[in-house]
């Protein structure tokens, strides 16, 4: 493959030093390589991006700018100076801010003390909310300052996250899948004012992405990461989705998903096996009128009525923030119905006990898998069973043989990149997390899967894997309940798509109807 030349080096390098210059940068984790003498430079005026699979050693090598990492070899020099960068408040001293993919907030406490936090000097809460106006009003990420971050959705902690790192207003910015729970409006309104800042103020701005489509609009060059080891460098006007693709995963990957978004995918041999399973007349899950409500009476959900056949899969579109995540831990017994009524299979659920939605058949796949999905410091045995591990016990006492039997059959099976049933969870790539939940919610063979955000901060070799997944359990009569903020995931899965807002179904249409000008009008709140 071309790789433009890097920068110059020697004498040259000081007529024209870049933001940033790392040679020859090596990191290892025991016997994984994950920095193997990776090159990378970074220019003022321009935005960089990194693309690769989970685990390729990009988020590796930002840390390692970022000062939470530090290399076994190599050496970084910002504007031609060498460096030594042993952890974030030297970064910080260099003018280096970084927004974490991973939520690094205090729940129980306001937008403005969160950003605040860490601030040298006098505490001035007038100016720090003041700042977090000017910020908002700039990049798109209006927030109400006076919020408790634990209230607040997904995609609007993502905001708290961008605005603390730019309230410091580093020269040097690097964004770590900072979109993931932005709407594309709120993405493309962010880079686009990033753009306008980068040309006039001599910026450099780093972001490391799975999207393929957003790589290629807002940035200006690509580096591409595969195993530890940069493999590719190319000017994004020379780029295409299939080819960088192609560069990430080693081999020809589909990007259907892509195509969604432009009505370019015709129904599929898949769609037609699940069929027979669709129209059977008792429907694999059915909700009528539930109704959840909040502290302090606010209503979450409001009367959803919902349907999913065997081997039928049902997509939620809508903007994050609308009931999706509520709906997601309802079905998974994390929140109780205030009214209404839960069938699987036909058979009621008492949705009130603790447990009940999963002993009735229905397995979920969280929308945070680190939050209520895994825990991190078990090992990948211990994971794959911790929804039910009765499974592998005997009386009353885990059977580790047993236990590592499992895992090491599902590893197998779902391909799980690790060094063996015992390796911590935390060792593995986000990717192979996700691979954990949903090896362990399908072998449990359950009536009803639900999938929230299955592909949130996936690479596309991973969200080929877990599409192709999420196939095969519809075609084998499971019935799926998709919720995703990503449209083109909806239009590329769902057999019927339903629309929700403000806590209410607002539309449904079969995936063949589906017109995504009135699916976008739909998720903004307007009427059917």
């Amino acid at each position: 493959m071309s790789q433009p030349p890097l920068a110059p080096t020697g004498a040259d390098a000081s007529a024209s030093a870049p933001a940033v210059e790392l040679r020859g940068i090596c990191k290892s984790f025991g016997r994984v390589k994950a920095c193997d003498d990776v090159d990378f430079v970074l220019e003022r005026g321009r935005i960089h991006g990194v693309l690769g699979e989970n685990g390729a050693g990009k988020s590796t090598l930002m840390k390692i700018l970022i000062g939470l990492v530090l290399p076994d070899e190599g050496s970084i020099a910002v504007d031609g100076s060498p460096v030594q960068i042993h952890d974030p408040l030297a970064a910080a001293r260099l003018g280096i801010g970084m927004v974490h993919q991973h939520f690094s907030l205090v729940d129980a406490l306001t937008v403005w003390e969160n950003v605040a936090l860490g601030e040298d000097g006098a505490l001035r809460p007038h100016a720090v909310r003041q700042r977090i106006a000017e910020i908002g009003d700039r990049f798109g990420l209006e927030i109400d300052p006076e919020a408790r971050v634990g209230d607040l959705t997904a995609g609007l902690r993502q905001r708290v996250e961008i605005i603390k790192c730019l309230r410091r207003d580093p020269a040097i910015v690097i964004f770590d899948e900072p979109t993931s729970v932005l709407t594309p409006d709120e993405s493309q309104q962010l880079f686009s004012s990033f753009r306008e800042v980068v040309a006039v103020e001599g910026r450099a701005v780093v972001l490391v992405s799975h999207k393929l489509d957003e790589v290629l609009a807002a940035t200006d060059e690509i580096t591409i990461m595969r195993r530890g080891a940069v493999v590719d460098r190319r000017a994004t006007a020379d780029a295409d989705a299939s080819s960088l693709a192609r560069a990430m995963v080693g081999r020809d990957v589909s990007l259907r998903s892509e195509q969604a978004a432009f009505g370019l995918i015709s129904e599929s041999d898949d769609v037609e096996e699940r069929a027979t399973f669709a129209s059977s007349s008792t429907p694999a899950l059915d909700l009528r009128d539930v109704i959840v409500d909040g502290p302090g009476g606010v209503r979450l959900l409001d009367g959803i009525s919902l349907r999913v056949g065997p081997g039928e899969i049902v997509g939620i579109a809508g903007v994050e923030g609308n009931g999706q995540r509520v709906l997601g831990d309802f079905l998974s017994s994390l929140v109780p119905a205030t009214s209404g009524e839960v069938a699987v299979g036909g058979v009621p659920v008492v949705s009130r006990r603790s447990g009940a939605m999963a002993a009735a058949g229905i397995g979920v796949i969280p929308e945070d898998r680190h939050d209520s999905g895994v825990v991190l410091d078990m090992s990948v045995a211990e994971n794959l069973v911790l929804t039910d591990p009765s499974r592998i016990a005997r009386g009353g006492v885990l059977d580790t043989t047993a236990m590592a039997s499992n895992a090491t059959r599902l590893i197998s099976d779902y391909d799980i990149q690790c060094s063996g049933p015992d390796a911590p969870l935390w060792s593995l790539s986000g990717g192979n997390q996700q691979r954990v939940v949903l090896a362990r919610e399908l072998d449990q063979q359950p009536r009803v899967l639900v999938a929230a955000q299955p592909t949130r901060g996936l690479d596309v070799g991973a969200i080929e894997h877990m599409t192709r997944c999420l196939r095969d359990a519809a075609v084998a009569g499971v019935g799926i309940l998709l919720i995703s903020s990503e449209l083109e995931e909806i239009l590329d899965l769902s057999d019927r798509i339903l629309v929700m807002s403000r806590g209410r179904i607002v539309g449904e249409m079969a995936r063949g109807d589906a017109d995504v000008e009135q699916l976008g009008l739909l998720m903004g709140g307007a009427a059917a």
